[in-house]
């Protein structure tokens, strides 16, 4: 059984560390990860015409094989898939994220976008995503907050939904997004099956422009986020704040019927006929 784990932190990431080696009883684990912080990619390929990434081998402390891509999640991903890596893989892993990935940052986070790209791929691909402390915010941790961070509950959690999937795999490749409280494993309270919440853990309120002194015409962003929220406990967010890992399986895009009276369809019959 051949593993990709992958990241949107880069290669240096404790969390990919820490998930590539709690993984390596379970088959041949190989982790390709970008070679940089890549968080809020989404599934993202990069700007291809721009750039022209880059494999370098890299080394984890009990994982034979790790390359670095010069490039977001999705590429590594894909660059997986076309073969550079060795023969095709059974499952792609991603994480372990510092920061939930819940709620609204499912749409950009690097981390559920590596599994997205996988899923592409007819592979299924779980997204591991841990709460930090004290933050409340979605999809990522502040550096200064990490040195509280649990990531061996993260992995242990892991090992066990991966082990699960491997041994009675999805009958269509899947995404799974799993993401655990930053507790002890001692103290969680245990899993629920839950949907994606509409509302964030904590909310940005505001964003301004602030002149950068000596650049004219140029600006950095201020932004203040509020307070944490209490979240519906049968969504992703309000599960793991209450202390339960969170598993959510991901759908596919679908098609929704029209609206009535479609806008869209009106300006085109006005333009076509």
């Amino acid at each position: 059984m051949r593993i990709l784990v992958t990241n949107d932190d880069g290669i240096d990431s404790d969390g990919l560390h820490q998930l590539a080696r709690a993984l390596v009883d379970l088959g041949d684990v190989t982790v390709v990860a970008p070679d940089s912080e890549y968080s809020g990619a989404g599934a993202s390929l990069g700007a291809m015409h721009l750039i022209r990434p880059e494999v370098h081998d890299a080394h984890i402390d009990g994982v034979d094989r790790a390359w670095s891509v010069s490039g977001p999640p999705g590429l590594c991903v894909i660059y997986s898939r076309l073969g550079l890596f060795g023969d095709p893989f059974d499952l792609v892993v991603a994480g372990i994220n510092p920061g939930m990935n819940v709620g609204r940052s499912v749409y950009h986070s690097g981390t559920v976008g590596a599994a997205l790209t996988a899923r592409n791929g007819k592979i299924t691909g779980i997204a591991v995503s841990q709460a930090v402390t004290g933050w409340g915010i979605e999809g990522q941790g502040a550096d200064e907050v990490l040195v509280n961070q649990r990531w061996s509950t993260a992995a242990t959690v892991a090992h066990a939904v991966v082990a699960g999937v491997l041994a009675s795999p999805p009958a269509t490749p899947s995404v799974l997004n799993v993401n655990v409280p930053n507790l002890e494993m001692r103290e969680i309270q245990g899993w629920r099956h839950t949907v994606t919440g509409s509302a964030p853990p904590r909310s940005l309120t505001t964003a301004g422009l602030v002149p950068k002194e000596g650049h004219a015409g140029t600006y950095r962003v201020e932004m203040d986020w509020g307070e944490a929220g209490d979240l519906p406990p049968e969504t992703d967010g309000g599960a793991v704040m209450a202390g339960y890992v969170s598993l959510s399986w991901l759908n596919r895009l679908h098609e929704e019927p029209p609206p009535d009276g479609d806008p869209a369809a009106d300006g085109l019959a006005r333009l076509l006929g």
